[in-house]
């Protein structure tokens, strides 16, 4: 098997690799989004397609009340968005919204479509990326029935360590300065709860809180409430 192909079969399906997104940037145009915009909303017509440059962003619907509800993981540089109703031929049913300031590369829904016929590899990358987020949705679905508030919690910020964090000395640093409305959005509960927990993550010295950004200090103690 050659090493192009290998590399396509097993390397992350969720990010373009530099091939990849050049491809896009040559497709596209470059659009910058200040922290707290949104990138599209729900009933707009799916007509184009995003490559995250920099930055980190939320896809998220809102209740019959109006809260925000958190329905993906959050989207990180090098990965695609807005794929699935594009493809699809339908309106947004999300909300996009930047959680820092955001570089995307901006594809119209006809040159993606162009490019994915002439691009195999970018096709096959797409089909991988979709069939992932099939599987996160899956078990974020598996998470909310069967696992408790606590393990629901724990579990996100150790995800989002893992894809956002800065690893320190003593650590994993989150910076993206999610308040506690966020983060209860993500795993179904409410604010007041996961104030309540992150203060008990606190007091056994899983994570402290520098500011409003939180410092993972102990991942295995974290994961040992995931049960």
């Amino acid at each position: 098997m050659s090493k192009a192909k290998k590399d396509l079969l097993e390397g992350n399906p969720l990010v373009l690799d530099d091939q990849e997104k050049e491809l896009v940037r040559e497709t596209g145009v470059t659009v910058n989004y200040p922290k707290g915009q949104i990138i599209f909303a729900a009933e707009e017509v799916a007509d184009r397609v995003y490559l995250i440059e920099k930055g980190w962003v939320r896809i998220y619907r809102l209740s019959s009340e109006g809260r925000e509800v958190t329905v993906g993981s959050i989207r990180n540089p090098g990965e695609m968005m807005g794929l699935a109703e594009t493809l699809y031929h339908g309106k947004r049913t999300c909300f996009a919204g930047a959680i820092s300031d955001v570089t995307l590369v901006v594809v119209t829904k006809k040159d993606f479509l162009d490019l994915l016929t002439e691009e195999h590899r970018l096709s096959i990358k797409v089909a991988k990326l979709l069939a992932a987020r099939m599987r996160e949705a899956e078990a974020m679905v598996h998470e909310l029935v069967c696992w408790q508030v606590p393990g629901r919690l724990a579990l996100l910020l150790l995800k989002i360590g893992e894809r956002c964090g800065i690893p320190e000395s003593d650590g994993v640093t989150i910076k993206l300065r999610l308040t506690h409305e966020d983060i209860a959005g993500m795993i179904g509960t409410t604010r007041q709860t996961v104030t309540s927990l992150l203060n008990t993550f606190k007091r056994e010295k899983s994570i402290e809180f520098q500011g409003r950004e939180i410092k993972i200090l102990d991942s295995k103690k974290l994961a040992s409430w995931i049960v």
